[in-house]
C-alpha cells in the first residue's frame, strides 16, 4: 500500500509535464528513431566562452555571487540589450537567472495575484500556462490563427471586453515565436504598445529568440513600453548554451527591486562559473548568433520548400528555428495520432501541434535545429509518410 500523501498543493492537479517533453521522451524508445522534436541548438558553445568558463573553475570563481549576478555580467547584457536593439538599461536594470524558464517563473511570479486574469496569444510555448495556474492566474488565450498567428489590438481589445469582471493584470509574449517562428515589425509593435498602455496591462515579454531572425533586426517591445515592460532573454538560444542556464530579466529598477525578491528565494543566484563564461558571450562574443542564423536560414529554406511540395501549409518564420505547418487534408487530422502514426511508421518525430493549446490542433512543429543532412533524411521519411498514408 502506498504511504504517498495527497494533500499537496491543489494547483499541481491542473499541471502536468509538457507534451512535448511526453512526446520527446515517449518515442525515444522507437529503434531508429529521427528525433526533430525539442529546441535545442545543435551548434557547440563557442571555443572562447568555454576557455573563460575553465578559467573560472582554474581562478577558484566557485562561491555565492550576489543574488542578481556579478557586476560585470549585468552590465554587460544591459549594454549588449541597447547595442543590439536600442534600449536604455543599465546594470541596475538587470537581474541573472537560472535561464529564461527561472526568468518567467520569477516575473509572473512578482505580478499575479489570485483571480488576475493573463492573456496569452495562442498558439504558445507551453511553459507560461501551468505557471499561470500555479500563482493562482487566469490565462484567457487568443487565438491567432485567423491573422497568421499575429497578435492584434483588436484581438486583445476583444478578449478584454469580452470579460468585463476580470482584473486583467498583463500579456505574455514571446517572439520570434515558438512554436511558429513568427515575429511582429516595429510599426505592429508599437499599434500594440497603444492597447497595453490603455489596459495598463504587465508585459511579459519572452525575447530568447532574438538573435535568431532573418532579414529585419529584432525589435523589442521594451524600446517603446519600457515602464510597463518586464524583458526575458538569455544565452540558450544565441550561444547554444542550454544547458549552462543562464538567463536575464530587465524592467525598470522599481520593478527590478521586486522580482528580485523572487529570484532570491527560488535559486539565490546562477552558478558562478557560468556568470564569467557569459560576460564574454555577451562581449567579445557579441555577435556569436550571426553565424548560427545565417545557418538556420539555409535550413529554414530547405525545410519549409520540402514541406510545401508536400501539400503542407505553413506561416514563414522570420526567426527562431521552428516550422508549424498545418495537416493537408486527407491525412489524419488529430495531431497527437498523426505524429504517433508517423513516429511509428516511417521513425521521424515531430510535436504535435496540440502540445501548445487547443489553437496549435492541426498543425505539427518541427525544429530544424540540426544539421543538413539530418534534416535531409527526416524530410525523405517524411514524404514517404505522406505518399503511403492519404
Amino acid at each position: 500500500m502506498s504511504l504517498f500523501r495527497t494533500d499537496l498543493n491543489e494547483t499541481l492537479d491542473d499541471i502536468e509535464v509538457s507534451e512535448i517533453r511526453q512526446f520527446d521522451e515517449a518515442t525515444s524508445s522507437i529503434p531508429d528513431i529521427l528525433k526533430l522534436t525539442l529546441g535545442e541548438p545543435d551548434f557547440t558553445i563557442p571555443e572562447h566562452v568555454q576557455q573563460v568558463a575553465k578559467q573560472a573553475i582554474d581562478d577558484n570563481f566557485s562561491h555565492y555571487t550576489g543574488n542578481a549576478g556579478i557586476p560585470e555580467l549585468r552590465k554587460a547584457a544591459a549594454d549588449f540589450q541597447n547595442k543590439k536593439y536600442g534600449l536604455n538599461y543599465t546594470a541596475d536594470n538587470v537581474i541573472t537567472t537560472v535561464g529564461a524558464s527561472e526568468a518567467i517563473a520569477a516575473a509572473l511570479g512578482t505580478i499575479i495575484n489570485p483571480g488576475d486574469g493573463v492573456l496569452l496569444p495562442a498558439p504558445i510555448y507551453s511553459a507560461y500556462t501551468p505557471l499561470i495556474n500555479f500563482y493562482r492566474g487566469t490565462e484567457y488565450r487568443i487565438n491567432t490563427r485567423p491573422n497568421n498567428f499575429v497578435l492584434t489590438p483588436e484581438m486583445v481589445e476583444d478578449t478584454i471586453k469580452a470579460n468585463p469582471n476580470v482584473n486583467f493584470k498583463a500579456i505574455v509574449l514571446n517572439y520570434p515565436s515558438n512554436p511558429t517562428g513568427v515575429t511582429y515589425r516595429p510599426d505592429e509593435i508599437e499599434a500594440l504598445v497603444e492597447v497595453f498602455k490603455k489596459y495598463k496591462l504587465w508585459v511579459v515579454s519572452d525575447e530568447i529568440y532574438s538573435e535568431l531572425t532573418y532579414g529585419d533586426t529584432h525589435t523589442s517591445i521594451a524600446k517603446y513600453l519600457p515602464e510597463q515592460t518586464i524583458l526575458i532573454n538569455g544565452l540558450s538560444k544565441s550561444h547554444a548554451m542550454t544547458g549552462w542556464r543562464i538567463g536575464f530579466i530587465f524592467a525598470e529598477v522599481e520593478m527590478i527591486d521586486q522580482i528580485r525578491k523572487v529570484h532570491q528565494y527560488m535559486v539565490t543566484a546562477a552558478t558562478s562559473i557560468v556568470q564569467k563564461a557569459a560576460v564574454e558571450a555577451l562581449t567579445t562574443g557579441i555577435d556569436d548568433g550571426k553565424e548560427m542564423a545565417a545557418e538556420y536560414l539555409k535550413r529554414r529554406d530547405y525545410v519549409y520548400g520540402e514541406m510545401e511540395k508536400m501539400g503542407f501549409e505553413m506561416a514563414r518564420p522570420d526567426g527562431a528555428f521552428y516550422i508549424f505547418a498545418k495537416i493537408p487534408a486527407g491525412y489524419i487530422q488529430d495531431s497527437m495520432d498523426f505524429c504517433k502514426d508517423l513516429a511509428q511508421k516511417n521513425h521521424l518525430a515531430i510535436i504535435p501541434g496540440h502540445a501548445f493549446g487547443d489553437e496549435g490542433e492541426g498543425y505539427v512543429r518541427i525544429s530544424y535545429a540540426a544539421d543538413l543532412s539530418k534534416l535531409q533524411e527526416a524530410m525523405k521519411r517524411l514524404k514517404a509518410y505522406m505518399d503511403t498514408n492519404k
